[in-house]
């Protein structure tokens, strides 16, 4: 029997560290599927990885997609708003960008598209307009010609959200040819982050496939598959487990001490997350002054290329040691900062050998939950805040934190002089959130996160049958 073909589409670079660096595809071709990545981005699968690989050269996309993309969101964010009666959603908002005579044209013309379209059927009818505009380009027709040249029996896009995707997936549909999305991030569905529209949708949980029903009506029950997702499978790969000597060898940490993962973020989410690591570094100091022997491990945001961290970091060399992550800049956006599959050993270490990790409300909960290790959220103002840079308390407020199944599914500070003491407790196993942070990775992952790769390959050869 003839095998069948998949295309695994990569808009961006996003989903490499998900579908190019786990098992994923091994998991698909020992299932008898002929995989090719149809390949968007400049890292090449091929040199690289030595996989089979169609690339995309034509990148073009319709001027005006940016425009009414954006008045896409901010039209869904606005009917959730009015429909769930809810004032987070406009949060989830950018600011318009009125600096010079293109920028002003550019927000007076999206928010006159919002005005227009901000209702279900305006953005069913923004979203063919969208269509139109992207079927006009000469990437839809060079898409085409690649697709009618390799006649896939199904693309598979790794992300939702990429805007670059939109052409070539029409191009699939119009060659009546299935496709599927992988909705990328916990916390995307809330945030109208969905650009692409599919046959089908592969969400990681129950609660994302509720919430892709409950934010997209046009979207039927049959189209949604839970297969939960690869992000987490390589935590339960004991294979790149080092031992605690090798690991501390390998990074030039110091044997005798205990380190607690500061897990930096991006500007955008956490603008003063310097002084949370400042903060964390005081703790520590005052602990070992009391006869602890502790560091701390300071891994930053991949897509965080900011010096704001540098004056702490240099004031608490003592303490800070940096295991920066293995990516590679391929390009000058953040979505061309690629992972490694080097990087996945580095993080399951950092997990295994660190005590428990800090941050501001970042996913790594999760990657720690993993491995039985605690979790602290800060969560108080730096009274370096003032107008204009915003409040991490925000981020608390968004929809994704209302899956926690209690306030115990993390351990928050809330009080900058109440960290001493919570480091203590963890350290002497007084206080901890796992049992209560692995019913919140259920909710958020499924019961099963080692199975995500094959249960999609499973809902593939669903789609297929």
């Amino acid at each position: 029997m003839k095998k069948k073909k998949v295309f695994v589409f990569f808009p961006d670079g996003v989903g490499l560290r998900n579908f190019a660096f786990t098992d994923f595809k091994n998991i698909g071709e020992q299932k008898g599927f002929d995989i090719i990545y149809w390949n968007n981005t400049i890292f090449s699968l091929k040199d690289n990885l030595g996989f089979n690989e169609v690339k995309i050269e034509d990148h073009s996309a319709h001027p005006l997609l940016p425009i009414y993309s954006r008045a896409r969101k901010r039209a869904e964010l606005n009917v959730s708003r009015d429909k769930f009666k809810d004032d987070v959603y406009p949060t989830y908002k950018f600011p318009f960008n009125y600096k010079g005579l293109k920028n002003i044209f550019k927000s007076l013309y999206t928010k006159w598209l919002i005005g227009l379209y901000s209702s279900e059927k305006g953005i069913v009818k923004l979203r063919k307009k969208i269509n139109k505009l992207e079927r006009s380009t000469s990437k839809y027709k060079y898409c085409k010609a690649q697709l009618d040249e390799h006649k896939p029996d199904l693309v598979f896009c790794t992300t939702q959200r990429a805007t670059q995707s939109i052409s070539a997936l029409l191009a699939a549909k119009d060659l009546g040819i299935p496709t599927v999305a992988f909705v990328y991030s916990w916390d995307n569905v809330p945030k109208a982050m969905q650009v692409v529209e599919t046959d089908y949708y592969f969400v990681w949980s129950d609660l994302m496939k509720e919430q892709v029903l409950q934010y997209y009506p046009f979207i039927k029950e049959e189209q949604v598959f839970v297969t939960g997702t690869p992000q987490f499978e390589p935590h339960y790969d004991t294979s790149l487990k080092q031992s605690r000597a090798e690991f501390f060898k390998d990074y030039n940490l110091d044997l005798s001490k205990k380190y607690i993962c500061y897990s930096g973020d991006d500007e955008t989410t956490s603008p003063l997350d310097q002084y949370y690591l400042e903060d964390l570094a005081n703790a520590v100091r005052k602990l070992n002054a009391k006869d602890e022997n502790l560091g701390i491990i300071y891994r930053k945001c991949p897509v965080d290329f900011t010096t704001r961290y540098n004056a702490v970091i240099e004031a608490n060399k003592d303490i800070i040691k940096i295991l920066d992550p293995i990516w590679k800049q391929v390009g000058s956006q953040w979505n061309q900062v690629l992972p490694t599959p080097d990087d996945f050993k580095m993080l399951y270490n950092v997990c295994e050998h660190s005590e428990f990790v800090t941050n501001v409300c970042s996913s790594t909960v999760f990657d720690f939950v993993a491995h039985r290790k605690p979790c602290i959220y800060y969560n108080y103002e730096q009274p370096q805040l003032k107008k204009g840079i915003r409040d991490i308390g925000q981020n608390y407020k968004y929809v994704h934190f209302r899956s926690m199944p209690s306030d115990k599914a993390v351990i928050f500070c809330t009080d900058k002089n109440d960290l001493e003491g919570l480091v203590k407790q963890i350290l002497n196993g007084k206080l901890s959130n796992i049992d209560e942070g692995k019913k919140w990775f259920e909710v958020i992952a499924g019961k099963t996160p080692t199975k995500a790769s094959e249960k999609i390959w499973n809902a593939i050869e669903s789609v297929l049958n």
